[in-house]
């Protein structure tokens, strides 16, 4: 199960109604963010989810609205007596920007590893889920991400008894393990079937269509993308700025063939994204506007 908490979807500017950027997931211990706007600690306050865990931060780009709550964020996790390493991803120039932020908040108890993007798509083993990102069309350099978490195959009692495989190997070959004796190397695909639909969370914001984004959200089962305008007359303003309208991202959506998508990153103008919810809907009907602290949780599919 993936707990997923957008925890901001203002764009911009904060507003009394309205936190800036920040996505939060929690999985099997472990907690993610997908940048860090101000406000992102009153957000995660509000939501009752604790600072702890996080062992993730992953940013998109480097714009104000998405990393200004950073540093406040790690004088709590300071202070709050953490030892445990936090990594941080993100664009290249990703240390020089958050040491430079970092002058405010210079002595912490914990390290910071970071991984810094260079590719037009990179992915990322951690704590038990992929992380894939992928260069997006911004006025500056500019990633989404997808976070997936995989499911192996179901066991197979006959296949292990057909190979003669010993009983005591079985959990930890089903755990994923591989197993060398003297005699023989056991494999997980010697005892299970083929893999099963495992959860898939793309999110991605600040950025033009295009292609790249179908393909890596390509049958999530939440796609949560930018929309910053409503109105259809602010089109041109979105092409100028290198935003999406709220009609862009629900085409998105239906090209992905996603499981549901919320809109997010809104400009400070719209007050009430939901007015042109019918209209957008037409386009994707599994589309909704998101606000902050909306929340979900994803679960393996039954067999």
């Amino acid at each position: 199960m993936l707990d997923v908490c957008l925890l901001g979807s203002g764009g911009m500017m904060p507003l009394p109604y309205r936190w800036l950027t920040a996505l939060m997931t929690r999985y099997n211990g472990s907690s993610l963010l997908i940048d860090c706007g101000e406000g992102t600690q009153i957000a995660i306050k509000e939501k009752g989810w604790s600072f702890k865990p996080i062992d993730v931060i992953c940013f998109t780009h480097f714009h104000g609205d998405h990393i200004s709550g950073l540093p406040g964020l790690l004088l709590t996790m300071g202070n709050a007596d953490r030892t445990e390493p936090l990594t941080l991803i993100g664009p290249k120039g990703l240390e020089r920007v958050v040491n430079s932020l970092r002058v405010i908040a210079p002595e912490l108890p914990f390290p910071i590893q970071f991984q810094e993007l260079n590719g037009p798509e990179e992915v990322i083993e951690l704590n038990g889920y992929q992380i894939r990102a992928f260069r997006v069309n911004h006025n500056v350099t500019c990633y989404g991400y997808t976070l997936e978490i995989h499911r192996a195959g179901r066991f197979q009692l006959e296949k292990a008894k057909e190979q003669q495989i010993p009983q005591m190997y079985w959990s930890r070959l089903q755990k994923g393990e591989t197993i060398e004796t003297k005699e023989q190397v056991y494999t997980p695909d010697m005892v299970l079937g083929p893999p099963r639909k495992g959860i898939k969370l793309t999110y991605c914001t600040d950025t033009r269509p295009t292609p790249a984004i179908v393909s890596h959200a390509r049958e999530s089962d939440l796609f949560i993308c930018e929309g910053m305008y409503g109105e259809k007359e602010k089109e041109a303003k979105a092409r100028e700025n290198k935003h999406m309208t709220f009609y862009e991202a629900a085409q998105l959506a239906r090209e992905a063939e996603v499981g549901e998508l919320w809109l997010t990153h809104y400009s400070p103008s719209l007050n009430h994204p939901e007015e042109f919810m019918e209209e957008v809907q037409r386009i994707f009907p599994r589309a909704k506007a998101g606000k902050d602290r909306k929340s979900v949780e994803l679960t393996f599919a039954e067999d």
